[in-house]
C-alpha cells in the first residue's frame, strides 16, 4: 500500500454560496469519508481554516522569520485534504474523483515519498 495525499483546493471566495449548499456538500463529503473508511484506505482527513489564518516560519540569512498569510502569494489554496492507503496512483486518483464530486473542489493527488512512522 502508499499513502497519498487528496488536496482540495480552493480560493476565498466563498466555497458555497449558501448555507444549504454547504450542507449538501458537508453530508456528501462525509458519505465519501464512510466509503474511504468501509474500504480500509482511510488514514486522516481535515478541512483547514481561511488562508488568511495561515503563518509562515522560515529561516533567512541563519535567521527566523515570521511572516503572516500563506506561503505562496497565490489566488487558490488548500482547503482541505485527506490522507489515503491505496495500492497505487489509479485508485487514489479513484477516490479523488468522487471526493472532487462530493466537496465540489478540485483536488490534486500526490504520493507520499515515504511515512514516518511505518
Amino acid at each position: 500500500m502508499t499513502h497519498y495525499l487528496l488536496s482540495v483546493h480552493n480560493d476565498d471566495t466563498p466555497v458555497y454560496p449558501t448555507p444549504e449548499h454547504a450542507e449538501r456538500a458537508f453530508a456528501a463529503t462525509g458519505r465519501v469519508n464512510d466509503a474511504m473508511r468501509e474500504a480500509g484506505v482511510f488514514v486522516f482527513a481535515g478541512g483547514l481554516a481561511a488562508s488568511t489564518t495561515a503563518r509562515v516560519v522560515r529561516a533567512r540569512d541563519g535567521a527566523l522569520e515570521r511572516t503572516d498569510g500563506p506561503y505562496l502569494e497565490s489566488k487558490e489554496h488548500i482547503g482541505g485534504f485527506w490522507v489515503l492507503d491505496v495500492a497505487d496512483e489509479a485508485e487514489a486518483l479513484a477516490w479523488a474523483e468522487r471526493a472532487t464530486v462530493a466537496c465540489e473542489g478540485a483536488v490534486e493527488v500526490r504520493p507520499f515519498q515515504g511515512v514516518v512512522g511505518d
